[in-house]
């Protein structure tokens, strides 16, 4: 398993890439300005730009005096989270900002981390939402043998992970390995990202150059993915680019959705750039300068201006091992659509074409794990219960190209591997039993038309039939 890349990675620029052939068509119109729609893991909160110079230094109660200021990096007490409530966090970074046009006094933001969650929750706040009193309190705070959860977002919770819970995350990364990748990473150095009309908060740390790491935010064509860091230069290529979908040829469309095959060797700055911007997404995603072997599938919502990036995995053209996915990423303006499901669908349908089982790369995210289980788990299911149980899990493979392993941990998982009697394995199809399961991974329908998928495995395209010429 290739080990996480952290050193910084130069951007390549461009002019617009030359479009590939596709059967899309689009409508030519005038650019109108649209508003930005902010999509913030914590837009309640204050903004995490620097505060105006004219800011008056917080008043410390006399308790909390003999706490020297400025705190020091590595300190832990309770912070104010949006829930309203206070939760054990670790100050990881400080920065110092003048209180006054005189800059006789200062005033100081602290960079910490939730403890309990996971470091997409990492934010700059301020002294104020600090309580000074707790110091003390929590500096040698063990939790043993609890579990602490909390509700965000949409009202998922996200729990305390031990060290244990954490290799078994990282798959083949080594601990050693993940904490130096952490200490490297542990602080964002872009709060924002416009991408389209959509204005997103970044979950974490992406190595773009040292220059770009003063800009409160970043600025994407989301056609070709050029980055900049100020608006009037994305304007100024939008009036240029003529691009209206990514780089790489059509291969699925039905409904508003299209999905665009976009080859690594042939459009080598659009990949890199999109890995970059990923990265802003995924803790642990390993960041490949050379993308000459990969294969990248973006899923867009299109209409009459042209095609929206909403999602995209990537797989390697040519895999040693059965990896049909390397990497998955659904933008967080577009979650919770079921673009994870498709895209997990997707790349199992590439492998029906291909006639061979496959799985992701290890390890996945935590949503990714997420994602996988549900969809193992409805496909699965569904299969039972129309067979029953005169199915073995080789036949399952067959039909669904998911690979054995990943079928038997997923029933063992549901308690559905049972034993008998006489102690031979067997598989339980208690209809009862499966529509609990099913109704708590939320099946959906299938949302491919195979039908409509046109696309042809490599092999098959690059290894042509022999003519016999005697």
């Amino acid at each position: 398993m290739r080990s996480p890349i952290t050193q910084r990675l130069p951007i390549l620029t461009s002019s617009t890439p030359k479009r590939n052939r596709s059967h899309v068509t689009y409508t030519t119109e005038t650019t109108i300005e649209t508003p930005l729609i902010k999509h913030c893991t914590n837009k309640d909160l204050p903004t995490t730009n620097p505060p105006p110079e004219k800011e008056e230094t917080p008043v410390i109660k006399k308790s909390d005096r003999r706490i020297l200021r400025p705190l020091e990096v590595g300190t832990q007490l309770m912070c104010l989270w949006k829930d309203g409530k206070y939760h054990p966090a670790k100050i990881i970074q400080r920065r110092k900002f003048k209180a006054d046009e005189s800059g006789t006094h200062y005033y100081y933001e602290y960079y910490v981390h939730y403890t309990e969650f996971n470091r997409r929750l990492d934010e700059w706040v301020k002294l104020d939402r600090l309580d000074l009193n707790s110091v003390q309190k929590v500096v040698n705070q063990k939790v043993k043998g609890q579990e602490t959860s909390i509700k965000r977002g949409r009202g998922r919770p996200r729990k305390l992970k031990t060290e244990e819970a954490k290799k078994e995350d990282t798959g083949a990364f080594d601990l050693a390995s993940l904490r130096e990748h952490e200490k490297l990473t542990k602080v964002k150095n872009i709060a924002y990202i416009e991408l389209g009309k959509y204005e997103i908060e970044t979950w974490y740390f992406s190595p773009y150059p040292p220059e770009f790491d003063n800009s409160p935010k970043l600025y994407f064509c989301e056609f070709c993915l050029n980055v900049w860091n100020r608006k009037d230069h994305l304007q100024r290529h939008m009036r240029k680019c003529d691009l209206k979908h990514p780089p790489g040829n059509e291969i699925y469309r039905s409904g508003t959705l299209s999905m665009f095959e976009v080859y690594g060797r042939e459009n080598k700055v659009y990949c890199q750039n999109l890995c970059y911007m990923a990265k802003f997404f995924l803790d642990h995603k390993t960041l490949l300068d050379d993308v000459d072997d990969f294969m990248f599938y973006v899923l867009c919502e299109y209409d009459d201006s042209g095609c929206h990036m909403v999602a995209y995995f990537s797989k390697e053209k040519q895999p040693e091992q059965s990896y049909n996915l390397a990497c998955i990423l659904t933008f967080p303006p577009f979650q919770r659509k079921g673009y994870g499901k498709f895209l997990i669908e997707f790349s199992y349908e590439l492998s029906k074409k291909e006639g061979k089982a496959g799985t992701p790369e290890k390890p996945l995210s935590d949503l990714g794990k997420i994602s996988y289980k549900r969809y193992w788990t409805s496909v699965l299911l569904k299969i039972l219960k129309k067979k029953g149980s005169h199915i073995s899990v080789r036949e399952l493979s067959e039909m669904t190209a998911i690979m054995p392993y990943d079928i038997l941990c997923t029933l063992r998982d549901l308690n559905l591997v049972q034993f008998n009697k006489e102690g031979m394995q067997y598989i339980c199809t208690d209809h009862d039993v499966l529509d609990f399961h099913l109704k708590a991974a939320s099946p959906e329908g299938s949302k491919i038309d195979a039908s409509k998928l046109l696309w042809t495995p490599y092999k098959e395209q690059e290894e042509p039939a022999l003519i016999d010429i005697s």
